[in-house]
């Protein structure tokens, strides 16, 4: 009898130890597929899946000029006769979900004073060093396959604080869940990849006492622009 109860014993044990690393097993599972999730564009508070092909590019490379439409105006022609240059950023991403309902993108914008193109360099050497600007753009309906993604800076914020020297993209689901979010730049002291409108030591940074930088507005999406007549079909229907 005592025999039968220690073999039962044993075999409990047996069992409970089988038991003990599939757990350990299962967890490790969702360790490894929450990374893989990052990795391909998907967080653990988002099933929707987001892949950055392109991120905008920085400084004069991300200044275009203005697309040429004839038409009447007051003053006859082209002030200057020639076309200004905008800043246009543009990402380009796919998605592999058959329909999306909504993504949004929240841009960061920093533009350098130094680059500004204007004549009036006394008036600049007065301004902080840089200009932050930000912009929440909402996509609708997006179907499967690669689309793009823009905002726009008028030709007159070129002239007057410069050009992009660092631009970061979040991208969010319809419930607020990011799916990715990344930056570039080429600041002194700021590094890629990292998320510097989040980081107040940077934002909040002064020298000699004063703003290194200074919020403004007028970054625009694409679509509020002259470039919304510019390849229309890669882009998807505006709602906010």
């Amino acid at each position: 009898m005592k025999k039968l109860m220690i073999a039962g014993i044993v075999a409990a044990c047996a069992i409970a130890l089988e038991a003990a690393p599939t757990t350990t097993r299962t967890r490790t599972g969702r360790r490894a597929a929450a990374t893989a999730a990052a990795d391909d564009g998907e967080t653990a508070g988002s099933k929707v899946k987001v892949h950055v092909e392109q991120y905008p590019k920085l400084g004069r490379q991300a200044t275009l000029a203005a697309p040429s439409i004839n038409g009447g105006s007051v003053l006859g022609q082209a002030w200057n006769g020639k076309p200004r240059q905008w800043i246009v950023l543009e990402s380009k991403y796919s998605t592999t979900d058959k329909c999306i309902d909504q993504l949004t993108f929240t841009w960061h914008v920093l533009l350098e004073t130094k680059s500004a193109t204007a004549k009036d360099k006394e008036g600049q050497s007065k301004m902080p060093p840089y200009s932050y600007f930000t912009q929440t753009v909402s996509y609708a309906n997006i179907p499967r396959g690669t689309h793009a993604a823009s905002v726009c800076l008028h030709p007159s914020y070129l002239e007057q604080y410069g050009e992009p020297k660092a631009v970061g993209l979040v991208i969010s689901d319809s419930s607020g869940n990011e799916i990715t979010g990344d930056a570039l730049s080429e600041i002194k002291g700021i590094d890629a990849h990292k998320k510097f409108w989040e980081d107040q030591s940077i934002m909040d940074a002064k020298q000699g006492g004063e703003p290194m930088i200074e919020r403004r507005q007028g970054l625009q999406d694409r679509s509020k622009t002259i470039w919304a007549l510019v390849n229309p079909n890669d882009y998807e229907l505006v709602i906010q």
